[in-house]
């Protein structure tokens, strides 16, 4: 299979997964608005080459939390990864090993914290959902700190779950309950059919422990499903902080007010979040909310970014713009959809490549160099 973008990568997994596989990863709350804003948004940044620069060596490394990391980007949670490819959270924890970047594991993760951590024990963050029982919470933290997780990511941009029509129209669960339309959506997907039969139904593996033993599929999925809605406020953030004894990130914030209460609690970063657009339609866009935050925030203390992140363009938009990292997610997905394990490192290599070409013609040899400076941000009408 040949793939020049992460898009072609896109388009092969909508053709290889069932629809309601990939409407699961590609959708967002209510018509998608918010999941388009964010790309688009990127897309409307422009960028001011430099001329007559020695480009032969273009360092691509980028440094965060006292660490250099092979490139300036890593790989965002994603929630029941298993689903749009048996082994999906093992694959991408795999090849970020290699590649010297972060996998961040999440809460809803197939694979078990334990089991990632020893597939990739040096690059692994952990994403957090703050769950109503704090017993599982804290059980859950506990977890990852026995495992020797590098960074805790706590989501905090779900107040509630987002109206996502189009799983509701597909009547999208977890896990997936089979009905006569789902039948037929499979059976025209006999390649991802079979690896998932023969690799059997993902489960939600770092909730297993939780269920009673040999609990099917569908309790343990329960079990997490009716943890939402945990109350979440800064007091929860400042209990969690206390506990978790490395580097701690709230993931989600989009206010600047917001980002500089977090610093004062006494965070290592923050992450401009929206959730790819999954939660609230009418968001602003992330790249749209980082230069305000990176103001109010100063600038050293580490501003993270994900959502709408589909090129290696994106990512150097975001880091001029005031981003300290990038973390994809999205684009992972479509990769292991496309090829499976080895569309995780297809995904990997065209940003990669798409990075040091938008380099060159910037003339920008470290990442250290991208500012504001290079950007030209679309004019205000009206």
């Amino acid at each position: 299979m040949q793939a020049h973008c992460i898009d072609d990568l896109r388009k092969v997994a909508q053709r290889r997964v069932p629809k309601i596989v990939f409407d699961y990863v590609a959708g967002g709350a209510g018509h998608d608005t918010g999941v388009r804003e964010n790309v688009d948004a990127f897309d409307r940044i422009r960028l001011i080459p430099r001329a007559l620069v020695d480009i032969a060596q273009i360092d691509l490394s980028r440094e965060l939390f006292g660490r250099r990391w092979g490139l300036p980007f890593g790989f965002a949670p994603v929630g029941f990864a298993n689903l749009v490819w048996p082994g999906a959270d093992e694959a991408l924890a795999r090849v970020a090993a290699a590649a010297n970047i972060p996998y961040t594991l999440s809460t809803a993760g197939c694979t078990s914290m334990e089991r990632i951590a020893k597939v990739a024990p040096e690059n692994v963050w952990y994403q957090q959902y703050v769950l109503t029982d704090d017993r599982l919470n804290d059980d859950l933290l506990a977890r990852a700190d026995a495992a020797g997780y590098g960074a805790l990511l706590v989501t905090v941009d779900v107040p509630r779950n987002g109206r996502r029509l189009r799983n509701l129209r597909n009547g999208f669960s977890l896990p997936l309950k089979t009905t006569p339309k789902l039948a037929l959506d499979l059976a025209l997907h006999p390649t991802w059919c079979l690896a998932t039969a023969r690799a059997g139904m993902p489960r939600l593996g770092n909730m297993e422990r939780y269920a009673p033993p040999n609990s099917p599929a569908l309790e343990v999925a329960r079990i997490f499903t009716t943890q939402g809605g945990g109350r979440l406020d800064w007091s929860v953030m400042a209990r969690i902080r206390d506990r978790w004894p490395r580097r701690m990130v709230i993931k989600g914030l989009m206010a600047p007010e917001d980002a500089i209460r977090a610093r004062e609690i006494g965070v290592d970063g923050v992450m401009v979040s929206n959730h790819g657009g999954r939660e609230l339609e009418g968001s602003i866009a992330t790249i749209e909310a980082l230069p305000a935050i990176r103001a109010a925030v100063g600038p050293d203390f580490p501003v993270l970014i994900d959502s709408g992140v589909r090129t290696g363009e994106h990512i150097l938009k975001a880091l001029a713009a005031g981003a300290s990292f990038v973390l994809v997610g999205r684009a992972a997905m479509f990769g292991v959809g496309a090829a499976g394990p080895a569309g995780a490192q297809m995904v990997i290599d065209i940003l990669t490549a798409e990075m040091r070409d938008v380099a060159a013609h910037l003339g920008v040899v470290s990442m250290a160099e991208l500012s504001p400076a290079y950007l030209r941000y679309p004019s205000v009408k009206g």
